[in-house]
């Protein structure tokens, strides 16, 4: 598990997190668990962080781009 993950303010996001070594991205979200992401850049990790709509970032730039598990 990330110890960095951040509380985000969405309807169906929890909290994120990243680890740049790895390029791993952790979403948590509200009702379906945990799922990490793999070979996520840096730069998308910022600018899911700085999204005004999380929920709507995910769908364009992360959902179904990256190869993920569920975790937890």
């Amino acid at each position: 598990m990330l110890s960095n993950m951040i509380p985000v303010e969405s309807t169906k996001i929890k909290a994120i997190g990243y680890e740049a070594s790895p390029m791993i991205l952790r979403v948590e979200f509200i009702k379906d668990g945990a799922f990490e992401y793999y070979g996520v850049p840096e730069l998308v990790f910022e600018d899911f962080l700085d999204a005004n709509s999380k929920g709507v970032f995910f769908v364009k730039f992360i959902k179904d781009r990256y190869r993920y598990v569920k975790v937890g």
